[in-house]
């Protein structure tokens, strides 16, 4: 609890990276489906600075998200996405140029192969997620510019970013989503659940 604080307190007054959206070009995912999806978000630590957000906001906008961009991709075997919010900084309004707090995300994220019911990274693999910035937002301060609902789905949309490019190396370096000789067809429902979320 105390690394994430220290991590959402340094954060505070970092940039961001481009802002990412679900039109994007789909990458190399080989026979990737997504298949379930769990967020979970009730362990969150909030930010020494930070707007406030329900668990169950967290939770809304972060499968939002994974919904718009994932299932685009429609390989023809199915991986499951778990995902834990561990720490949030929502901006406030502050004062332009001298004080122009940036958001972040910290979240925990585990792949699952639906076909071994087995994880893929064995360890989760933690992302820290800034939200994406503008002229507008850069110069007054994102909690000048943006709304809060704004801050969260642009968080999200950001994290989905980083997952997915996470799993673009993942095939590329270990061929995560390499096609099996036993693969199901691409219709065939997911059968595979998810084992509790691990922080």
């Amino acid at each position: 609890m105390i690394r994430i604080l220290a991590l959402l307190t340094g954060m505070a007054l970092l940039a961001a990276c481009t802002a990412a959206t679900p039109e994007e070009p789909l990458e190399d995912l080989g026979e990737f489906k997504l298949g379930h999806y769990v967020v979970f978000a009730g362990k969150a630590q909030k930010g020494p600075i930070s707007r406030d957000a329900t668990a169950e906001e967290w939770e809304a906008a972060l499968k939002t998200a994974v919904g718009e961009r994932f299932p685009q991709y429609q390989g023809s075997q199915f991986y499951h996405l778990g995902i834990s919010v561990e720490g949030y900084m929502l901006a406030p309004p502050g004062v332009p140029v001298v004080y122009s707090p940036k958001s972040a995300l910290i979240i925990n994220v585990t792949v699952w192969d639906d076909a071994t019911q087995s994880k893929l990274n064995p360890e989760v693999e933690q992302f820290t997620v800034f939200e994406a910035t503008t002229g507008e937002s850069w110069l007054i301060g994102s909690g000048n510019a943006r709304t809060r609902e704004e801050q969260l789905l642009g968080l999200s949309r950001n994290a989905v970013g980083e997952i997915e490019d996470w799993l673009v190396e993942m095939q590329k370096e270990k061929g995560w989503f390499n096609k099996r000789p036993e693969a199901a067809p691409a219709s065939d429902a997911a059968t595979g659940l998810l084992k509790p979320l691990e922080g």
